[in-house]
């Protein structure tokens, strides 16, 4: 059995259960990123797994990437893979998966939570794409993935404004498929997958190949000129204040320098 340092993975019946342990925020790096393709690979590989819960201890389901301390978060890592490179590993999933967001899931964490086929919610939780706000251009395939499951015109007003929007707003415009109370979050992710999990096997695996077809290859594209732009877009004025103005809770001060 695989051992794991920032998650843990559990089975129920057919249902695999991959939580996040980074609390209270799970920031994520490249070794997150790893883990979480390794788990739900591993599912892929067993007979008995049909489908999965993505789950997170801790405030947050996942904060994004921790700039405030490690503003090089995203760059190219050891073995030079970038992180958003390994991420495209997640959405070559077979099975289908669950998110269980249960508060904030905020810049590549939103790329995490909308990277499953469906979003369990609660009212307390927050989704915001606020790369803009931190002087940047969105990552983690959300200029593929997050116009697909809302349209262009939702992810277009996300994306410009970098607004927070509440677990309602999120199941209103679709971002979300199940608002529950914050204490049954975790439960009904848990029943929709196991719902999945009774019926066909070989049914869901291609119905999910049919309607996901090309996702993948599309977020990879995506990622390609995501890279190119948050590069350059790093080394500005704007990415500087934009990350300090988030730490400091007030709003940027941009010069378009």
């Amino acid at each position: 059995m695989t051992a794991y340092k920032d998650i843990t993975v559990e089975t129920d019946g057919h249902v695999q259960i991959v939580t996040i342990r980074r609390p209270p925020f799970n920031f994520f790096d490249n070794e997150l990123i790893r883990e979480l393709a390794a788990a739900f690979e591993a599912g892929d590989r067993d007979a008995n797994i049909r489908a999965s819960v993505l789950a997170a201890e801790g405030k947050s389901f996942c904060a994004g990437a921790d700039f405030a301390n490690r503003a090089d978060t995203g760059t190219v890592a050891e073995g030079g893979k970038h992180l958003y490179k390994e991420a495209t590993r997640l959405f070559k999933i077979e099975k289908p998966i669950v998110a269980a967001v249960h508060g904030a899931a905020i810049g590549g964490g939103l790329g995490l939570a909308v990277m499953a086929d469906f979003r369990v919610t609660c009212a307390e939780a927050r989704f915001a794409a606020n790369f803009a706000r931190l002087g940047m251009h969105p990552g983690f395939g959300l200029t593929h993935t997050l116009p697909r499951i809302i349209g262009q015109q939702q992810a277009a007003l996300l994306f410009y404004t970098g607004r927070r929007i509440s677990g309602e707003e999120a199941y209103r415009i679709g971002l979300a498929d199940q608002l529950v109370p914050e204490a049954e979050v975790f439960s009904a992710a848990k029943a929709l997958a196991t719902e999945i999990a009774q019926s066909a096997p070989l049914a869901i695996l291609s119905i999910r190949e049919t309607l996901r077809r090309g996702l993948a290859e599309g977020v990879e594209r995506a990622t390609e000129r995501e890279l190119v732009e948050q590069d350059w877009q790093r080394r500005t004025d704007d990415f500087k204040e934009g990350v300090k103005a988030t730490a400091e809770r007030r709003l940027p001060d941009f010069r378009g320098k």
